[in-house]
């Protein structure tokens, strides 16, 4: 009977250290599937963020360039804007300039004395006067 009661305590010996071996052995599994899904969360948090990050700096770039574009077109229809308007003002200037021209001629012509109203406008004036006035008598034959 102390063989079979020796025999018996030697089996309850080994199944402890069996149990405590599949009990090493199931925690140190446990924890590498821990680190395993740990890890592919975390390689999967850094993937999406990048991926984030691409698509968020594309928009940005095509927002960007297509403000950039309103502004240049913008700022060109300004530009030719002030342009046209430059050309107007100094057409309507150059215009002003040469009425001033010919008054100043006008009465430089009729300061002079040698002159005694023979300058050009003057003369000038003189036949489109006539003329209108040859119209208008031919104007009243006609009637």
């Amino acid at each position: 009977m102390s063989d079979l009661i020796l025999e018996q305590r030697t089996a309850s010996q080994t199944d402890k250290k069996t149990r405590k071996k599949r009990g090493n052995r199931t925690f140190f599994l446990f924890v590498c599937v821990w680190i395993i899904i740990i890890c592919s969360g975390i390689l999967g948090a850094k993937w999406y963020t990048e991926r984030i990050q691409q698509t968020l700096s594309a928009d940005l770039e095509r927002q960007t360039s297509s403000q950039i574009s309103a502004m240049q077109l913008a700022y060109e229809a300004r530009m030719l804007q002030l342009e046209t308007n430059y050309s107007e003002d100094l057409a309507e200037l150059k215009t002003k300039v040469d009425a001033l021209n010919e008054l100043l001629l006008f009465t430089k012509d009729n300061a002079d004395s040698k002159t005694d109203n023979s300058n050009k406008l003057y003369t000038q004036l003189n036949e489109v006067k006539k003329q209108l006035n040859e119209l208008k008598k031919s104007l009243d034959v006609l009637k």
